[in-house]
């Protein structure tokens, strides 16, 4: 239910100290679609409007890294070649490497890239890599999601950026999380990245969750004004691993919070769900009768980029994710080859840039 108050108020207000909503359309928004599930059997452990369509944002790129994987792993790419930074790449619009047409990126420091920096430049280098131009990789992308069984989803570009016909939904992109998982285990450490080194080039995490919630271990954060601010999150604990799709979030330290309880929620539900055969999987719950078509949040969103918050100064916004070099070093350009607490604790957005 759109626009709703929230239920789990005193769960929220528990983690925040207060609850502040956001104006929208005449009521209190509350974030957009949202799902909890056990990334093992795929069990449902929570569900809300998981078949409205909505804007993926920087999400986009767990398809293109799944496809990068399944080139590495089919030999048509491995992870030490190196791949061109186009003109196409160049032109990409921030989040980005930003670096010279000169440059290279071997596959394993792309894959970083893309999903540490989720760098729009870098989502060209490796659909260019991968399909010879963007346009075949995004056909790719599309016959992949339908064989995943992403019923509801369609790609137009492979990093996330606006476009009006890109669009999933929270069960498509529970869907996705799973196949990963399943298809690519080896390359689960990507996702748990908090920060790496391309050169002279320091990138670090936009997931709050993995330095303030206990267990974490991935996926990806995603942002456009018109979607709010998403993730993909997944924590294992003693063994389990438990997902959650949070989509249209007005801050990115509201979906870091969202995510955090909901997650909690997830561990918390799981044994008696199971003890009661209380749930269908991702790909037995029924389909929503009346999904709701793609809508943008851009009002409710809190964002500088939006035109909608204030660039906020201090050492609070102080950022993670720090350049020191915007051109292609030696390493970068081929010449030369970088305990937790049992409460769950939420810290704030780690970078003010959005994504």
């Amino acid at each position: 239910m759109r626009g709703r108050l929230i239920s789990a108020v005193a769960a929220l207000t528990l983690l925040t100290g207060s609850l502040a909503l956001v104006s929208f359309a005449g009521s209190a928004w509350a974030g957009g679609p949202a799902l909890v599930f056990d990334a093992d059997d795929g069990r449902v452990l929570y569900a809300e409007d998981a078949d409205d369509h909505w804007h993926p944002a920087s999400l986009t790129k767990i398809m293109t890294a799944y496809l990068t994987f399944e080139a590495v792993k089919s030999g048509k790419l491995t992870l030490e070649q190196r791949i061109p930074y186009s003109q196409l790449a160049m032109l990409q619009p921030p989040s980005k490497l930003g670096l010279n047409l000169t440059a290279t990126l071997t596959i394993d420091q792309a894959l970083k890239a893309l999903i540490i920096k989720s760098a729009n430049d870098v989502a060209v280098m490796l659909a260019e890599a991968i399909s010879g131009s963007s346009v075949e990789f995004v056909a790719r992308m599309n016959q992949t999601a339908q064989r995943l069984g992403m019923s509801r989803t369609t790609f137009v570009n492979p990093n996330g950026l606006p476009a009006p016909q890109q669009v999933t939904t929270a069960r498509d992109l529970g869907k996705l999380a799973r196949a990963v998982i399943k298809d690519y285990p080896e390359y689960l450490s990507y996702w748990s990245m908090f920060d790496a080194r391309i050169g002279k080039i320091h990138i670090g995490t936009h997931n709050g969750l993995l330095r303030s919630f206990e267990g974490a271990d991935g996926m990806k954060t995603g942002f456009i004004c018109d979607s709010g601010y998403n993730v993909v999150a997944s924590a294992t604990r003693d063994g389990r691993k438990i997902m959650a799709i949070v989509l249209g979030e007005a801050t990115g330290g509201k979906r870091t919070i969202r995510a955090a309880n909901l997650l909690e929620h997830g561990f918390e539900s799981y044994g008696w769900k199971q003890l009661f055969n209380h749930s269908d999987s991702i790909d037995s719950m029924p389909i929503s009768v009346d999904p709701k078509d793609v809508m943008s949040v851009r009002k409710a969103v809190l964002s500088f980029e939006c035109g909608t918050g204030v660039r906020r100064k201090g050492p609070g916004k102080k950022r993670i994710v720090k350049k020191k070099a915007r051109a292609a070093d030696a390493s970068v350009s081929g010449a030369a080859d970088g305990a937790p607490s049992k409460k769950t604790k939420v810290a704030a957005d780690p970078s003010s840039a959005p994504n």
